[in-house]
Formats: C-alpha cells, sequence, structure tokens
C-alpha cells in the first residue's frame, strides 16, 4: 500500500474511532488509549514522503490491565518504498501490589528492510515499579519465553528468549513529558533492542506534539544488511 493511500485509510479510522473515544472518556469508563498520526510530504527535483500510525487501547479492571497496540511506518522516494514497518503487540498485567506485577506479553514485527520478514515472540515475567511519584515513573521488567523468527532469506530461528525492559516517565510540567522505553529479547540465534525517546507538549485539549527517537537493533542479519534501524517522526497524539 502506497503512503497516500495508507494516510488516507488512517484518517478515515481516526474520523470513525475518535468521537467514541471522546464519549468513552466523558464516561471515565475502564477504558483508556491513544493515536498517533504524523505525516510528511515533499517535492520538486525529489519526491518524499513519509507515515507513521500507531494506536495503543487499554482496558483496566479490578487487578487487571489489558493492552493492545499497533504501529505501522511507511516511506517513498520517488515511489520507490525505502521504509516499511509494522507492529502489533497485546499485553496482560496483573497486580500483585502496588509496586509488583505479572505480566504475559505477545509481540509481532515485521520489517520489510532489517533482514527479518518478520519475528513472532511470547513472553511472561515479573515486573516492579522501582519509582512511582508525581512527576516521575520508572518500571522494569524480567521475563522468559520464546521467539520464531523468519528471516528475508527464506531461513527459520526458533528459540528461547529471555526479556529485560525499562519505562520511564518524566512529567516535566502540566503540558510536556518525556518518555523512554527500551526492550531487549535475547537468544542464542539474535538479541533484537528497541529502544522509544519520545518528548510530547500538549497543543490543545487532549491533542499534543510528540517528537520521537525509535532504535531497533538485530544483532544476528543476513548478509548485506544493516544490524540498526533508526526512526526520526514529528506527529499528532490524542489521548483518550
Amino acid at each position: 500500500m502506497r503512503v497516500r493511500e495508507l494516510f488516507l485509510v488512517t484518517l478515515l479510522l481516526l474520523a470513525v474511532t475518535l468521537p467514541a473515544a471522546a464519549q468513552e472518556e466523558e464516561r471515565e469508563g475502564p477504558w483508556s488509549g491513544v493515536a498517533t498520526l504524523g505525516y510528511l510530504a515533499t517535492s520538486g527535483n525529489t519526491e518524499n514522503s513519509s507515515l507513521n500510525t500507531a494506536t495503543e487501547v487499554k482496558y483496566t479492571t479490578g487487578s487487571w490491565e489489558h493492552r493492545a497496540r499497533a504501529k505501522a511506518i511507511n516511506a517513498t522516494e520517488d515511489d520507490v518504498t525505502t521504509s516499511e514497518a509494522y507492529d502489533f503487540g497485546w499485553k496482560s498485567t496483573w497486580n500483585l501490589s502496588e509496586f509488583n506485577y505479572l505480566f504475559g506479553r505477545i509481540s509481532w514485527r515485521k520489517d520489510r528492510f532489517s533482514g527479518y520478514d518478520q519475528q513472532l515472540s511470547e513472553t511472561i515475567g515479573y515486573g516492579r515499579r522501582l519509582v512511582d511519584r508525581e512527576r516521575h515513573q520508572l518500571n522494569a521488567e524480567i521475563g522468559a519465553g520464546a521467539r520464531q523468527s523468519d528471516l528475508a532469506d527464506g531461513t527459520e530461528e526458533r528459540e528461547t528468549v529471555v526479556r529485560a525492559g525499562l519505562d520511564y516517565r518524566w512529567q516535566i510540567s502540566d503540558t510536556t513529558e518525556f518518555r523512554q522505553d527500551i526492550d531487549v529479547e535475547s537468544g542464542n540465534e539474535n538479541t533484537y533492542l528497541e529502544s522509544v525517546t519520545a518528548l510530547s507538549a500538549r497543543l490543545v485539549g487532549n491533542i499534543s506534539l510528540v517528537a520521537s527517537y525509535t532504535i531497533k537493533n538485530n544483532s544476528d542479519v543476513p548478509l548485506a544488511t544493516e544490524n540498526t534501524d533508526t526512526y526520526t517522526a514529528l506527529s499528532l497524539e490524542y489521548t483518550f
């Protein structure tokens, strides 16, 4: 799907879901989430366009919290695709106490230019809220599970993995927030690292402007493939 077409589809989905999200917010129910959209197009000697879109929905009931997320990145230059990546995930958390919790997590990644056609992982583990203050929150997680990977050269990898994660939030002011998320999955065949750094500033109501920098690294990739991919994005974020 070309970037312009994906952009129009995303706008349509947002137009349908945002009014419903606003109504849900008024009811103050167990549902919450965020929708993000960034688009850039240039023309002239070279025509470029890029799109990054993401959504995350959270449902909380009792000691349970469930999160579903989806992300997509697409970029073209002179009608040639230069970047195409998708990410879907599900995470369920059960709170043992105010600071301790257990989690189960499923993550699916597809990146056309990473050397891996797709990666699917299933992990369970333990998490702890190391810092939980008004302006600073820091969570740490450790777990284990399995990962199934299909490489671009047609080979497959099936392995046991150990996962570690850090999630940091700093509420700089009433309208500005800094976020840093780090995830590491390590197995015998490959270690996958993803780092997302973001700074958001609220513009009006529930709409914020977000600048983010993402690093994705695979320790072992096919020949003629780079280990690391980076993405810089400027997006609008709607929280509901």
